[in-house]
């Protein structure tokens, strides 16, 4: 599903990656762990399509990323590929269905499609009761699942999560843990986690460790 070869990543003078190969399949998750400064997260830009590599190769679900530019990218990106951030950043004028729609409707599926796909992600995550619902109105465990709906309400090929339980406490960090890989059973997403919880990392397929821009071993 995903085949990174040779990445490296410089600004200025600081070369964030120095050669990074990478690869996972469909429906595995992996977990990419390493202290601060490692390069875990402009890696996960990178393979998210966010951040341009200064080299190397990059392909998702069969498609080379990096020959795409312009609208052909951010249509892939808004079809392939959903992201999870730590800091849910839900829009705070919309409400918890409405903010999970604005992906489906940017993609062009109908109002009515897109409610609908809205409000059955919402349901799966336990948030019916929460449709109408601000972020203002909500926990912090229940606004990373309407972050997480809002990922998913395309159905992409690929789930980047950069620290996703990173800004909760430990009854919903659990919570959301069980809930990542519940929904890679039910929607067979590839989900790739950069993560400092060694509890999640435990619970993933692979888990890779970076140090200084490479991969090595922990």
């Amino acid at each position: 599903m995903i085949e990174a070869k040779g990445i490296e990543k410089s600004y200025g003078n600081l070369k964030v990656l120095k050669g990074i190969d990478f690869s996972a399949e469909k429906s595995e998750v992996v977990s990419i762990m390493g202290a601060s400064g490692a390069g875990k997260s402009t890696l996960l830009h990178i393979l998210g399509t966010l951040s341009t590599p200064d080299k190397g190769t990059l392909s998702i679900d069969g498609t080379d990323v990096l020959s795409l530019s312009g609208k052909g990218l951010s249509d892939f990106r808004n079809r392939k590929i959903g992201f999870v951030f730590q800091f849910h950043h839900l829009l705070p004028e919309f409400t918890s269905l409405e903010n999970v729609m604005i992906p489906a409707l940017i993609a062009g599926r109908p109002a009515k499609e897109a409610k609908s796909a809205s409000a059955d992600l919402l349901a799966d995550l336990g948030l019916s009761a929460r449709l109408s619902h601000k972020p203002s109105q909500l926990s912090g465990g229940e606004q990373q699942r309407v972050a997480i709906a809002r990922a998913l309400v395309n159905n992409p090929s690929v789930l980047f999560a950069d620290e996703p339980s990173g800004n909760l406490d430990s009854r919903n960090k659990e919570e959301l843990h069980k809930l990542l890989f519940s929904l890679r059973d039910k929607y067979g997403q590839t989900i790739v986690i950069v993560t400092h919880d060694p509890e999640l990392a435990a619970m993933c397929d692979r888990s890779l460790f970076m140090r200084d821009g490479l991969f090595v071993e922990e």
